[in-house]
């Protein structure tokens, strides 16, 4: 259960309303998610989020179907279901096939693994691996 009812259109500001419009023209669809339904509570975040998403989520150095499986990493590493939900949706939908996802949970997996193997033993840092050193 939210901490705040999903706001439908007609119950948000005209500010928040506009980064819903923003939303459907860029994403080509009428449908907004109750990610941004919640933050139209605060239309100013509302607002700021949607502006900064679309920065770092468009194509630049890395591939958009990159940047979503890079970004349902962070969320499983992070326990965010609704985003690991979102972008894996995301993800699949600019390309990704099971075996990328299956590749994909195997890297996370590992990466996991091996974090918590060197946090408990605390290995130090190679010099040829730290990045002032590069």
């Amino acid at each position: 259960m939210g901490t705040v009812p999903l706001l439908q259109d007609e119950e948000v500001s005209a500010e928040a309303l506009a980064v819903f419009d923003d939303i459907r023209q860029v994403r080509g669809t009428d449908f907004i998610n109750n990610f941004w339904r919640s933050l139209a509570h605060d239309p100013a975040l509302l607002h700021a989020t949607w502006e900064r998403l679309k920065v770092v989520m468009a194509p630049g150095a890395l591939d958009p179907l990159v940047k979503e499986m890079i970004y349902v990493a962070v969320s499983t590493a992070n326990g965010c279901s609704y985003c690991v939900h979102s972008h894996t949706a995301a993800a699949r939908a600019k390309g990704m096939t099971p075996e990328m996802h299956g590749e994909l949970l195997a890297v996370i997996g590992m990466a996991a693994q091996t974090n918590a193997l060197v946090t408990g033993l605390q290995t130090p840092v190679d010099e040829v691996f730290r990045a002032e050193e590069s």
